[in-house]
């Protein structure tokens, strides 16, 4: 078994759906006693939003490669940021170390492209929506991909930082999120990704009327299939 280096905090409540479902799957394939082999370093989320707001991501891929150099040196085998946004740093993060990160966009585009999906609309924090860090390597493998007109990208973000990452999760901001899913099926979209690992604190397959591709589960998932081979 691999050793999965894993980078959280960020924030801590979605951590621990990574952790979970780490362990369980390496429970549900050895069997027995097993669990999965983890080292994690929990960053203080304050510092990298701080940093986000002022504009400063060298500020946060320093304390990101930082976090990496020091899992590999204790042995990681490869990198899981557990986060959408911050894989915005991984090319900063890699010339640090000499392991590799298994990347979120690419686990979820492997995902998609599996059920036969092509045009896919993302949610995620307006770093995610508007630049390409995520959806350029999404389309690189193929498919296509929309985000919500400004206001609701707005909306979407404001819910992500002012609510979930504070571990709030409101009805109200549900309903919200189910008008924008079910406005980007009317647009031609196949799919939704939550691409942000809060999302799924607040929306699941039933709330919505597009399939749905949580990051958070597709990327844990694939990196126990990657630690146990």
């Amino acid at each position: 078994m691999k050793t999965i280096g894993l980078i959280g905090g960020m924030s801590w409540e979605s951590t621990i759906s990574y952790y979970e479902i780490l362990n369980k799957e390496a429970a549900a394939k050895l069997g027995g006693f097993h669990s999965a082999k983890i080292m994690m370093y929990n960053v203080d989320f304050a510092e990298l939003e701080a940093n986000m707001s002022s504009g400063d991501w060298d500020a946060n891929a320093a304390i990101l490669a930082d976090a990496a150099v020091r899992l590999e040196k204790a042995g990681a085998d490869f990198i899981v940021i557990a986060t959408n946004t911050m894989h915005k740093l991984v090319p900063q993060i890699e010339t640090k170390i000499g392991v590799p990160i298994l990347h979120i966009a690419d686990a979820t585009a492997a995902c998609i492209k599996r059920d036969g999906i092509a045009k896919v609309a993302l949610l995620g924090t307006r770093f995610t929506m508007t630049q390409d860090f995520i959806a350029h390597r999404l389309e690189e493998a193929g498919l296509e991909v929309m985000i919500p007109d400004e206001k609701d990208i707005g909306l979407v973000d404001g819910v992500i930082f002012d609510e979930l990452c504070l571990g709030k999760v409101l009805d109200a901001s549900r309903r919200e999120y189910q008008r924008i899913i079910a406005y980007m099926k009317e647009r031609g979209a196949e799919g939704v990704i939550l691409g942000c690992t809060e999302i799924g604190m607040l929306i699941s397959e039933k709330d919505s009327v597009l399939p749905v591709y949580d990051t958070t589960i597709i990327h844990a998932k694939e990196a126990a299939r990657l630690a146990l081979g």
